[in-house]
């Protein structure tokens, strides 16, 4: 018997939340298969049991998590999931998955650790989405800051260029007046 569950699912207060727990079995499904839904809180408190299903869901009378889990399986879809309803932070912990299908009845069981957060924590995606915008709005910022750097670099050249030109113009003035000063005088 060999049982397939997520290793660890984080999920928002307040939320539902499907158990996903998947089988594979070298025998054929019999009329005897039976899974278990155990919880064990991160306290570490004692094993609560959360379904039990024999041909049929058994939901508890008692307990958290009475009228918040239901069986959300399809056994001949090798599907033995739950839903846990109105997730509340005591639901922090460590549920298990248990299938028999006699004879095949040995097996690992499925462990799922379970994590209810206040508030949705940033994803990969929107990590990759701020990374994108960040990037795209700094490279803004450099070819704007290249761009002002040209153009005040070509407004000081354009004054240099005005300011040498008005200095060639007033030494050829100068020129001029020396010339004429040192030329003699006709009467």
């Amino acid at each position: 018997m060999e049982v397939h569950t997520s290793k660890e699912v984080n999920a928002v207060n307040g939320t539902n939340l499907r158990l996903k727990c998947t089988f594979s079995s070298s025998s054929p499904i019999s009329q005897h298969l039976s899974v278990t839904w155990n919880f064990q809180p991160e306290d570490l408190g004692s094993h609560e049991l959360v379904l039990y299903y024999l041909q049929e869901p058994y939901n508890l009378p008692a307990g958290r998590f009475k009228e918040r889990v239901t069986w959300d399986g399809n056994i001949e879809r090798n599907d033995v999931s739950i839903m846990i309803w109105n997730l509340q932070p005591t639901d922090n912990g460590t549920f298990t998955c248990q299938v028999k299908n006699p004879p095949d009845a040995n097996g690992v069981i499925g462990e799922v650790r379970l994590r209810v957060v206040q508030k949705v924590h940033f994803s990969e995606i929107h990590f990759l989405a701020v990374a994108i915008v960040s990037a795209c709005v700094l490279m803004i910022i450099v070819v704007t800051v290249v761009i002002i750097c040209r153009h005040h670099r070509k407004k000081a050249q354009e004054k240099r260029i005005e300011v040498t030109g008005t200095e060639l113009k007033e030494k050829e003035s100068l020129k001029v007046r020396e010339e004429k000063e040192d030329s003699p005088v006709e009467d």
